[in-house]
């Protein structure tokens, strides 16, 4: 018999060799295929499968859903549910960018001058926290990373960069030039996989957390967009 899964997780293709061969392995299991783009796996087996039993098999990095529960499934509470920890890094991010706006008496150009630094050095440390599996889920949507070599494992070095410089205010119109450039890019891959329906995860927090690609991310990187635009023109006006 055959059956369809959704195993969400996987971020390069040695996890998709990896979660194949774990599921071959399961007891009166015949034929396995795992999409890695879409989380969609294929099983053919002498038995009825059950998610829990998957997911137990395959551990705590991936999330198993059958194809019904998954089509069932209310959009908009699970996007919400899955989106919470960017939500909350946005909400100390501006409560910080206040704060340290309001100790310093900054005006509103310095402002988001405080509060892309914050942005840039948060993000960067989630990156950190899977260093080695953050390049291969980058390089599934960013148009650098997939053409440049090595663009991806420094990616994270780079925010911290930026970060820092914006913070410290040193070589501003420089940190924003790259700044529009890698988030044009970025934004760019973002809206493709969007409107390609492309289930696939987010790596702008890492791999630490499976956040999924969704508008938030878009106009995550919107925000960052404008910010750097309207301090560009005020630097060279």
């Amino acid at each position: 018999m055959e059956q369809r899964f959704y195993i969400m997780g996987m971020t390069c293709s040695g996890c998709q060799n990896s979660v194949t061969e774990q599921i071959k392995a399961l007891p009166e299991v015949e034929e396995v295929s795992v999409t890695l783009e879409s989380g969609l796996t294929v099983v053919h087996s002498k038995r009825v499968l059950s998610s829990k039993e998957i997911s137990t098999s395959l551990g705590p990095k991936y999330t198993v859903q059958n194809q019904g529960s998954l089509q069932n499934e209310k959009p908009e509470s699970s996007k919400l549910k899955q989106l919470t920890p960017l939500l909350l890094i946005f909400v100390y991010l501006i409560a910080g960018t206040l704060f340290l706006s309001h100790q310093v008496g900054a005006s509103p150009q310095k402002g988001m001058l405080l509060f892309m630094g914050l942005f840039f050095i948060v993000f960067s440390f989630f990156k950190f926290l899977d260093f080695q599996g953050f390049p291969d889920s980058f390089k599934r949507y960013d148009p650098l990373a997939k053409k440049i070599p090595g663009y991806a494992q420094i990616y994270p070095f780079l925010e911290t960069a930026l970060g820092i410089a914006f913070l410290l205010e040193w070589q501003v119109p420089i940190a924003l030039v790259v700044t529009l450039v890698i988030l044009s890019f970025t934004t760019f891959g973002v809206l493709r996989s969007i409107l390609q329906k492309n289930a696939i995860q987010c790596a702008c927090l890492g791999t630490a957390l499976q956040l999924p690609m969704t508008e938030a991310t878009l106009i995550e990187n919107g925000i960052m967009l404008t910010m750097s635009s309207i301090l560009f023109l005020g630097y060279i006006g």
